[in-house]
């Protein structure tokens, strides 16, 4: 383990509370820290016995300017009525605070559960609530913030991973082989600019929160110019046909009702899971110093862990070569 000091090791609980009171709150609890390794994030009540989220932004990770986009495109969807958590505004209107060397917002907390991706009536509603994410996402590009590029997530990924040297001399080799296999395929199914629109980018159960058929999306920490696909293939959880066309069935119906989806999307999935799955140990590495990461994710360090890794990444290889159609 790295037993070098990192900026989030000065987040203690006082200084939470003394970033949150110098906006003109009081908070008569301490603040509860939740699980994100990305950013910190902590839940909190105030005198008044509203709650709130408040997120400190992982320094040098994002500029101002990409921060500031984020809650630009919160305050749009909430003015169209969607189902979220837009960053609060002081009054002046600033909504990025800054103290004692972090950069920080506060958000409204959202009451609910994780959706269930086996109820039809769940999908349908996370699929409706995307759908209108998209429908304002629509409208316009990021300026600031990223475009989802496969190859550029490819290739950076692969150099973190070997700039790690986690791997042995075969692990190494193996990696680097399956990595230089992938690129022509992932090249091959790249997206054009024009399909492209404001994404939430990160749509996994635990950002949508709700109940019955009132669900909210939160954390637009990953927000993107990217396909809606990009925000709908990880609904998509069954294991046989029948399941997984069941599944986006019930998404596209409720997505639809607000935005129409291109089904010739749908052969970009097993590129977009291929893509999570090589940035995800890519970011482990990056972020090993934060003494959040070696506790939470210890078995990345182990060699056993890049054998599975390498062999589920030539499972992909093969996938690629033949794409699963789920129209």
């Amino acid at each position: 383990m790295d037993k070098r000091s990192h900026p989030f090791d000065a987040l203690a609980p006082d200084r939470v509370v003394a970033a949150v009171e110098s906006l003109g709150f009081w908070l008569p609890g301490e603040p509860f820290a939740l699980n994100s390794y990305e950013n910190r994030v902590y839940h909190l009540a105030d005198d008044d016995r509203r709650r709130w989220v408040a997120k400190f932004y992982r320094p040098d990770r994002w500029s101002r300017a990409q921060i500031l986009e984020e809650h630009a495109f919160l305050a749009e969807l909430e003015a169209e009525g969607v189902p979220g958590a837009p960053a609060w505004a002081d009054a002046r209107g600033e909504t990025l605070h800054h103290h004692e060397g972090f950069d920080f917002a506060l958000f409204p907390h959202v009451v609910g559960r994780a959706p269930e991706l086996e109820s039809p009536e769940h999908l349908y509603h996370l699929g409706e609530l995307i759908g209108r994410v998209h429908a304002v996402g629509r409208q316009g590009l990021f300026q600031e913030r990223e475009t989802l590029t496969p190859l550029r997530i490819l290739e950076e990924s692969r150099d973190s991973v070997l700039a790690s040297n986690w791997l042995s001399e075969r692990q190494s080799e193996s990696y680097q082989r399956v990595i230089e296999a992938l690129r022509p395929l992932v090249a091959e199914q790249s997206w054009p600019q024009s399909g492209l629109l404001r994404a939430h980018g990160d749509c996994h159960i635990g950002n949508m929160l709700g109940r019955d058929d009132s669900f909210a999306l939160v954390d637009f920490d990953d927000c993107l110019n990217a396909p809606a696909i990009q925000d709908l293939w990880m609904l998509l959880t069954g294991e046989s046909d029948p399941e997984l066309h069941m599944q986006l069935s019930e998404v596209l119906e409720g997505y639809e009702q607000h935005c129409d989806f291109n089904r010739g999307e749908l052969k970009w999935i097993e590129t977009l899971r291929t893509l999570r799955m090589v940035r995800h140990s890519a970011w482990v590495v990056r972020r090993w110093t934060d003494p959040a990461f070696p506790q939470a994710f210890s078995h990345v360090a182990s060699l056993g862990y890049w054998d599975d890794h390498i062999r589920s990444l030539e499972q992909q290889r093969v996938v690629l070569d033949a794409p699963r159609w789920l129209a």
